[in-house]
């Protein structure tokens, strides 16, 4: 069976930064399991599985644009300190959830110089060129659940 709309893929990855330094994989446990075709990836991962069978290796570099984006200068902000409320103290590294206009988001800190923090709403992989390495190991059908819910369930999920 080949990879297609509400099909549900699993495969085996390992994710390498634009230098090739590894930043994520799936060796040693489960594979990753999604819903193609409903965003449930990056899409330029997605559109490269697109066809392929279980069994399938490949090797898939996504750009920036087709992953997680530019990095997204107006989402980098200096705020007081005050506005970390109960925390005593803040360093680079810290993730906090802030509201926004546009809903809650997570942010990390990358600097404190004082009393003012400096912190990125940006996903941390944005801006970067990634590496996949994948192993499709198995597509079947979705059920009409998974599909009217978006996303691919575990064995007994409803």
């Amino acid at each position: 069976m080949q990879v297609a709309q509400n099909k549900v893929v699993s495969f085996h990855y390992t994710l390498t930064g634009p230098d090739g330094t590894q930043l994520d994989s799936s060796a040693g446990g489960a594979p990753l399991t999604y819903l193609h075709g409903a965003s449930n990836i990056i899409p330029g991962l997605e559109k490269a599985l697109e066809g392929k069978r279980p069994g399938d290796r490949l090797n898939v570099v996504v750009e920036p644009e087709e992953a997680y984006g530019l990095a997204d200068e107006a989402l980098i902000q200096e705020v007081p300190r005050e506005a970390f409320q109960g925390v005593d103290h803040i360093e680079p590294g810290m993730r906090f959830q802030a509201d926004s206009s546009h809903g809650p988001m997570l942010v990390v800190v990358t600097k404190v110089e004082g009393d003012t923090v400096t912190v990125d709403g940006n996903h941390p992989l944005a801006g970067m060129r990634l590496t996949f390495d994948v192993e499709i190991t198995d597509v079947r059908d979705a059920t009409p659940e998974e599909i009217a819910h978006g996303h691919a369930h575990e064995p007994g999920e409803h």
